[in-house]
């Protein structure tokens, strides 16, 4: 029952702060995004040196840093990258693409047994994580011509209702296992059953929205779909690394990467359907 409590209490405060973030402004929101990223970097990279992995942590995260940066300034109404910014925006650029190669000098010193590895490692950080909280930043004006935060906001929504509505139905009648490998409590059942709470939140979202409810749909399962895939593909991490999470940031619910797991693989696919259909 303590556990109860502290796993509610918790995951009432995270659901304030990310939800406020993103309300009140898009530096609010930029800060978010930056801080799950540094976060979740540094877990993916822990993660890693248990399996015996030398990833080269701070190269990799000021990669991430700078390529969030750069996305982040298309979206902003307070940078104009076209004219005072346009020079600033040109050095991170340059930076970004010369941190890339200093990974590779960088691991000429470390005298590391597995160099290639080493860095495989350090970009997956940037791809894993950094890549998909980039993308993110488009999420509230991909599909309208100002800053929108709410088609962010129901996105999450669509991924908290799909978690829910898995687990309730996984636990009521889930018989048949998804991935038991990885994950020996989802079930077939919760997985249908997440999608159908997925698409009813979509609709929702059409209806607030006055949006097109086919697109909704649509998008409600794609995210739905990857984000039990991302959820997956974190599990197989922590498998790997041999531990239950990925971090103890969270009180009761473990680090960044275990609470935004499915947004993770999700964003891409969600990014591209934004883009496509919306």
């Amino acid at each position: 029952m303590k556990n109860l409590w502290v796993r509610t209490l918790s995951g009432a405060v995270l659901a304030v702060v990310v939800l406020g973030a993103i309300l009140w402004s898009q530096w609010s929101f930029g800060l978010l995004l930056a801080l799950l990223l540094a976060v979740g970097m540094t877990e993916l990279y822990t993660l890693a040196e248990k399996r015996g992995s030398r990833p080269q942590k701070v190269v990799g995260i000021v990669t991430g840093l700078v390529l969030f940066a750069l996305n982040f300034a298309f979206v902003s109404d307070d940078i104009q990258i076209l004219g005072s910014a346009s020079r600033t925006f040109g050095c991170g650029l340059a930076f970004l693409l010369l941190l890339l190669p200093v990974m590779f000098i960088c691991e000429l010193y470390r005298r590391g047994e597995n160099p290639a590895g080493n860095i495989g490692t350090t970009l997956l950080g940037v791809i894993y994580v950094a890549m998909p909280l980039s993308l993110m930043c488009y999420f509230p004006i991909i599909a309208s011509e100002a800053w929108n935060p709410w088609m962010m906001l129901f996105y999450i929504f669509i991924i908290w209702a799909n978690d829910v509505f898995a687990y309730l139905v996984g636990m009521s009648i889930g018989r048949h296992r998804l991935c038991e490998r990885l994950s020996p409590k989802k079930s077939w059942e919760g997985f249908f059953g997440g999608i159908i709470g997925a698409v009813a939140m979509g609709l929702v979202a059409a209806r607030v929205l006055e949006g097109d409810y086919a697109a909704w749909g649509g998008l409600a399962v794609v995210a739905a779909v990857t984000g039990v895939l991302g959820d997956l593909v974190e599990s197989m991490f922590k498998r790997a690394a041999g531990v239950k999470d990925s971090g103890s940031l969270i009180p009761g619910h473990g680090g960044v990467l275990d609470r935004f797991d499915a947004m993770l693989l999700s964003a891409p696919f969600v990014f591209v359907y934004l883009f496509f259909v919306m």
